[in-house]
Parts: structure tokens; sequence; C-alpha cells
């Protein structure tokens, strides 16, 4: 499988946040998530592992139990399943997230 990102369309995530569903499978998915300057991942949880690459920008990275965390252009984080999780948006922001398995709600 290979995915073309000029082909796929983003869908609204709310709050100007983009997200597109890229290359996946049943065990493993990546997703580009675009969010504007002053934007709020709210926090959450899920089953999955997480991976999440920041393209470009930077962003204050929030974990239930930890000190919150700056991150910028480059730096990755991991999230457990089911650990609470969120992010506030510094500045026009790209991420890549990678799942395990993959988010069937995304699709």
């Amino acid at each position: 499988m290979f995915t073309e990102n000029k082909t796929i369309t983003g869908r609204d995530s709310g709050g100007g946040v983009t997200r597109k569903v890229l290359s996946y499978s049943r065990n493993l998915m990546t997703v580009e998530l675009k969010f504007p300057a002053g934007a709020v991942g709210a926090k959450h949880s899920h089953p999955h592992e997480q991976i999440g690459y920041i393209v470009s920008g930077s962003l204050v990275y929030q974990e239930e139990g930890q000190p919150d965390q700056v991150l910028h252009t480059g730096d990755t984080y991991y999230v457990a399943p089911n650990v609470v999780h969120g992010v506030q948006i510094l500045e026009d922001t790209t991420l890549l997230d990678i799942f395990t398995p993959m988010r069937e709600d995304f699709i």
C-alpha cells in the first residue's frame, strides 16, 4: 500500500484542526493532523499505543501524572494504552500520529 498525501482530503475535527488518515492496516495506522496556533487537543484516552512525531511547530504535551512537556519540530512522544493525554498548540503545528492497532473510529 502507498498513499499520496495530495489525494486525501483532510477531515474537519473542529477548532480548525484537520485530520488525514494515511496508510493503515488492521495492526498499524498513520494519521496526519494539522493544528492552528492556540488549538487544544482535549485530554482523552484510548486503548491504542501511540507515537506522535512533530513534523513542524510546537506544542505542550500533557499526560496524566506527568509534568507538562514543551515539544518542538522533530520531537516525539509515546502514549501507552488507556493513558489520559492531550496537547495545547503553541504555533501552527503538523503532527504525524502512529497507532497500533489501527483506529477504527477514524475510518
